[in-house]
């Protein structure tokens, strides 16, 4: 039974080391990769809103409204609709609940909009600096005690090589409890619509088994 007991425990071991080194590896350089959302079935996970869309000149004129405000509305939209549809084990929190409680806080907690979240769009960043951190644990510490947060740092608009739309979005999740940065991808998708576009990036943080 003891030398089960030393195999088991020794594979698991193992397995840590390299579920490890993959997600170093992963943080070295921009990889598009599936959330592991099994890892948060039935938690509480509060979707931050994004801060920073850029719009690239190669984008013809008219694809995307300039109005920011519209645009970021739009964003936190598509990317609650793709957590809902696609990943519904998870009690997703959305920004639209976090802005209410900041507005109820009455300046006691802190503006999601504002928390400088864009920061975390350098994959350098394996552990989320304050005051971000403190200001995620706040707001989430009011928002049903959710622990991770899923974090849109940055969204990329622009021409892939043939010329049509494309979108790079930087997004991660990060335990708040400890800062740590626990997943990362740039979701990626191109040709059609900016809605289409979009929806396509988002599809690759969850993906649907059975999907071409």
């Amino acid at each position: 039974m003891s030398r089960w007991h030393n195999v088991f425990r020794a594979a698991a071991v193992v397995a840590l080391a390299v579920g490890s080194s993959s997600i170093a590896a992963a943080q070295k350089k921009p990889v598009t990769q599936a959330l592991v959302v099994a890892s948060v079935a039935g938690q509480p996970v509060a979707i931050i809103p994004i801060s920073m869309i850029v719009v690239e000149p190669t984008v013809p004129t008219g694809t995307m409204t300039a109005d920011r405000p519209t645009l970021k509305a739009w964003t936190d939209s598509l990317l609650v609709e793709g957590a809902l549809s696609r990943a519904p084990e998870v009690k997703w929190v959305p920004p639209s609940e976090l802005r209410r409680i900041s507005r109820r806080g009455a300046g006691l907690v802190p503006d999601p909009d504002q928390m400088g979240q864009s920061i975390m769009r350098s994959w350098s960043l394996t552990t989320v600096p304050d005051p971000l951190r403190s200001n995620l644990r706040k707001l989430l510490a009011i928002a049903g005690g959710a622990r991770y947060a899923l974090i849109p740092a940055s969204l990329i608009f622009k021409a892939d090589s043939t010329g049509a739309l494309a979108a790079d979005l930087s997004i991660l999740l990060a335990d708040t409890r400890t800062g740590k940065v626990v997943w990362r991808s740039i979701a990626k998708g191109s040709g059609g619509t900016p809605d289409q576009v979009l929806g396509k990036a988002v599809a690759t943080i969850f993906p649907v088994e059975g999907e071409p």
